[in-house]
């Protein structure tokens, strides 16, 4: 019966974030406006998309996935954080705890495959404009998604059965506000050497992958836009790229930021790191449909039509 409850544990402890207990309820509260935002701004977006038939191009219907993903992301971290902080709720279960951690990494993992998507697109629209219509058709973006989501499932799910098969006789209070592979991994007595390598292969495969890609994507567009002749179209074949540069950007930066923190900063405290990712994992998805809105003027005349529309009426 020992063993038996070792290798399925009824509940870890998330710890939360140490050292802070006393500014819980303050911290909370930017978590909860930030995922507000992010939920209804990733809403309104899926909105103007699905209803406005001008919006339904390649780009729009990859913003639509990213929106989509973003909310799995951000509602599958901040819920449980808030309950946290605000309510003292430690406790998940070993199946809430796999669950949040197979949806975590699967919307990281699918974000960035649809960020190398919406690059290929970029590219096809500035390198090859005349072939756009041709190339990225309506069964090549459906094979294109349905690819970003096997890929991605395929990937992210030993993850849950690596972490099944290990006892966890020690400790089960984790020295965080989520459940992360290599976290739990870590709590356990056995050895995790596979937990670990194929922690390190994964984000190797897909996302240095994705990375290398993207920087390859945008070599070919900028070759592409210094060759046109009309000042004009070079700032605005630019402006095209600058909504994708900085979701790139917004998406990339903390994320390597955070794994060197982890790998190479052990003089920053643990409380530092925590916050770093929390606020990682809640920032983004606020953030995307505020500069997609702000950048491409197709969605921000709808944004301003709807809201319009809405006081009208």
């Amino acid at each position: 019966m020992y063993n038996l409850s070792c290798y399925n544990p009824s509940s870890f402890i998330l710890v939360g974030i140490p050292g802070l207990e006393k500014f819980h309820i303050w911290i909370g509260i930017p978590f909860c406006v930030i995922y507000v935002v992010a939920i209804v701004g990733n809403c309104i977006l899926l909105y103007l998309i699905a209803v406005e038939q001008s919006l339904h191009e390649p780009m729009f219907i990859f913003l639509s996935m990213l929106a989509s993903t973003d909310i799995i992301l951000s509602t599958a971290t901040v819920p449980k954080l808030l309950s946290n902080l605000w309510f003292g709720s430690q406790e998940i279960t070993f199946s809430g705890c796999l669950s949040q951690m197979f949806f975590l990494h699967f919307s990281f993992v699918v974000d960035s495959a649809i960020l190398l998507a919406m690059a290929f697109d970029r590219y096809v629209a500035i390198c090859l404009p005349l072939r756009y219509s041709t190339i990225l058709t309506p069964q090549v973006i459906v094979k294109i998604m349905a690819s970003i989501i096997v890929r991605s499932f395929s990937v992210i799910l030993p993850d849950v059965f690596l972490l099944r098969r290990l006892p966890f006789c020690k400790t089960r209070v984790i020295p965080h506000t989520y459940c992360e592979h290599i976290g739990v991994a870590r709590l356990s007595s056995a050895d995790i050497s596979i937990n670990i390598w194929y922690g390190f292969s994964v984000p190797l495969m897909t996302v240095i992958s994705d990375v290398i890609l993207i920087a390859v994507s945008y070599i070919f567009i900028l070759r592409a836009v210094f060759l046109l002749s009309s000042q004009g179209a070079r700032q605005k074949a630019l402006s095209t790229c600058g909504s994708h540069v900085c979701v790139i950007l917004m998406f990339y930066t903390p994320a390597f930021f955070s794994i060197l923190a982890h790998r190479f900063g052990h003089s920053v405290p643990r409380n530092v790191l925590i916050l770093f990712a929390n606020f990682y994992v809640a920032i983004p998805p606020a953030l995307n449909p505020v500069v997609y809105g702000v950048k491409i003027k197709q969605i921000q005349d709808k944004f301003l039509l709807f809201f319009s529309l809405r006081k009208t009426q």
